[in-house]
């Protein structure tokens, strides 16, 4: 009994201690993750440079909104694929199940497709798009869509 007694104060130091720690662990704010956007898709085309090229992408309607049907657009400049790009629609750090976008060339260099981004249960607004361009490598945009 005395020596659960001696344990008690140990432990109930190590419990505080993780509690305190536990809302930057595991409950990244908003406002850090917004840090992570490098594209405001809300406004107009982003464009990242590859290769000795570029690579363009954009949403149409606007304001990009989830839940709605939208077109994704890829524009490539001095870049030759191989085949058409892909779009895998994500959130940071979140587990998610597949949301593709399989892309058509509509002219030289671009690319369109159709899709949805999702509404999270979380609240969060912050999405990325993996963009595969096929040879070349990986692109990402992290962006914000409104609900």
């Amino acid at each position: 009994m005395k020596r659960i007694k001696k344990i008690i104060p140990i432990l109930s130091i190590l419990l505080l201690l993780f509690m305190v720690s536990l809302p930057d662990a595991f409950f990244a704010s908003e406002s850090k993750k917004d840090q992570l956007v490098n594209c405001d898709i809300q406004n107009q085309q982003c464009v990242q440079p590859i290769l000795n090229g570029s690579i363009g992408f954009d949403i149409q309607p606007k304001p990009v909104k989830a839940m709605k049907d939208l077109t994704f657009e890829v524009t490539v400049k001095d870049i030759n694929l191989t085949g058409p790009p892909i779009i895998d629609l994500s959130m940071p750090g979140m587990k998610m199940g597949k949301n593709k976008v399989k892309m058509k060339m509509t002219a030289k260099g671009v690319y369109q497709g159709t899709g949805i981004i999702v509404r999270c249960p979380s609240g969060k607004t912050i999405w990325q798009a993996t963009i595969h361009l096929s040879g070349i490598g990986n692109a990402n945009f992290i962006f914000n869509v409104i609900y």
